[in-house]
């Protein structure tokens, strides 16, 4: 772990208590502003003013782990202390062939996405707002969402935050997956993102969505998006600082509605291009963030959630790999526990590719591997073996590298070792492979849905004015 010093820490903590006294949280939902009024919190027009003693009392009744259960149970996920979780993207609108060339994101590919979310051994998470699929209607695409991970994924639920009455179906959908409100409560299924806005404001939908998850008791990511020199202060330190401000306040919030509520306190906070004013995700300034984001939930003992593969670049080339790399390394060096944004985002999250998502589990199977310890011991330092080789032998075909040579080295999937006449067109050429191999083993490892159970949720958004046959249509993709 890339520690950060206590003192550089403290600091952070105390501009962040000071901003939140002096300058205040705007809230735009009058149910927040009852709500914090309730809970003794200074408000003036729909401003907030917490002092420190208060700020920490509240953040303290948040768990500093919990577990998120899956439907099946060997996906169950724990977030929180040394534990390292990537996810799903989240957020992408259109999709991008290998050339650039963009087009809407539609149901099946959104269905396509799952499935191989599903079939990476690497992921236990699933859904969330991979692509915004625009052959269906858009407001209340959230539950469409949700019927299609629910069918063809049984890792934890990731889900997608909407409006109230959308909120309300969703979590009457979960009931029936999963065994009623108490069950609900007791283990956590569904986990979906509240967004701060900045400057330090939450929105009226977020607010909605943050008590609807938190009477459910189902675990809530909370994470604004900074960016330095354009809604933050152009340095690190004033952007940090912000950001833990944000995150801090409506985590706060979330405890006043059930205190235990879990929360993932998160940022997504980088730097703005000072060229553009665009957002720039893939800058090591975002790394920088994200390691700082990482240090500071440790400070206040909560989980935490940032970065991801990320990248600026618009087809999956050197760039998109450099950064990506770089920004997921920093989250999985510094113990972010959840890792939004694992696989598939390009150009400051505009939009994705399928190659992008194939080239980013190359990268999570690399770093994950690079943060798997070897074991030391008699058999994995063979002495004898060595006496036996001496000087002059060779290893390769020993019983020992026989024993070892599938567990102990990382076979690439994508990367190119040994000669080849173009390395570039064989990378695109293993990526197709690559995709065709999960898109088989999903097949053998596809859930199995119980159909009474999907007849219910299939009631419950119909009710909500989905249409039926969108939902089989789905179902049988």
């Amino acid at each position: 772990m890339n520690y950060v010093s206590r003192e550089r820490l403290q600091k952070i903590h105390e501009a962040s208590m000071r901003m939140l006294e002096r300058t205040g949280m705007k809230y735009h939902n009058p149910k927040a502003i009852e709500i914090l009024k309730d809970h003794g919190i200074r408000v003036e027009g729909n401003v907030a003013y917490f002092t420190e003693e208060q700020l920490m009392y509240w953040a303290r009744k948040a768990p500093s782990t919990f577990t998120l259960y899956a439907r099946n149970p060997k996906h169950n996920i724990v977030i929180g202390g040394s534990n390292v979780n990537p996810a799903p993207l989240y957020g992408c609108a259109h999709i991008a062939d290998k050339n650039g060339v963009k087009r809407q994101a539609t149901i099946e590919d959104y269905v396509n996405y799952a499935k191989l979310f599903h079939a990476n051994d690497d992921f236990h998470v699933d859904g969330g707002l991979m692509v915004q699929p625009f052959d269906v209607p858009i407001p209340s695409s959230c539950l469409s969402m949700f019927y299609a991970t629910y069918t063809h994924s049984d890792k934890a639920m990731f889900c997608v935050a909407g409006k109230e009455e959308y909120m309300d179906a969703m979590l009457k959908a979960a009931e029936v997956a999963y065994g009623g409100k108490e069950e609900l409560l007791r283990h956590p299924h569904l986990i979906t993102i509240v967004n701060a806005n900045t400057p330090l404001q939450l929105d009226v939908m977020m607010t909605d969505v943050l008590i609807k998850f938190a009477e459910y008791g189902q675990p809530i990511v909370i994470a604004p998006c900074d960016m330095a020199g354009s809604t933050s202060p152009v340095t690190l330190a004033g952007t940090i600082a912000m950001s833990t401000a944000e995150a801090l306040a409506t985590i706060a919030l979330a405890q006043m509605v059930r205190p235990g509520t879990p929360v993932v306190m998160g940022s997504q906070s980088t730097t703005a291009d000072m060229k553009t004013g665009q957002i720039a995700i893939g800058a090591p300034e975002g790394a920088l963030c994200y390691r700082y984001l990482g240090q500071m939930a440790k400070f206040y003992q909560l989980p935490s959630r940032a970065g991801g593969a990320l990248t600026d670049s618009k087809v999956v080339d050197t760039q998109a790999g450099i950064e990506a790399y770089m920004t997921f390394l920093a989250c999985c060096q510094n113990e972010v526990n959840f890792i939004i944004h694992s696989a598939g985002i390009l150009d400051g999250y505009a939009y994705t590719s399928y190659e992008k998502v194939i080239s980013d589990f190359e990268v999570v199977r690399y770093v994950l591997r690079y943060l798997r310890e070897f074991d030391i011991n008699e058999d994995t330092i063979p002495l004898d073996l060595i006496d036996e080789v001496g000087h002059d032998g060779e290893y390769l075909t020993k019983d020992h590298t026989f024993q070892y040579c599938h567990t102990e080295p990382l076979a690439p999937t994508l990367c190119s070792r040994g000669n080849v006449q173009d390395a570039a067109h064989q990378y695109e050429l293993n990526i197709e492979k690559r995709y065709a191999q999960l898109m088989e083993a999903y097949q053998e490892k596809a859930p199995v849905c119980d159909q009474e159970v999907l007849n219910k949720i299939k009631d419950i958004f119909v009710e909500q004015g989905i249409d039926r046959e969108l939902l089989d249509k789905i179902e049988a993709m």
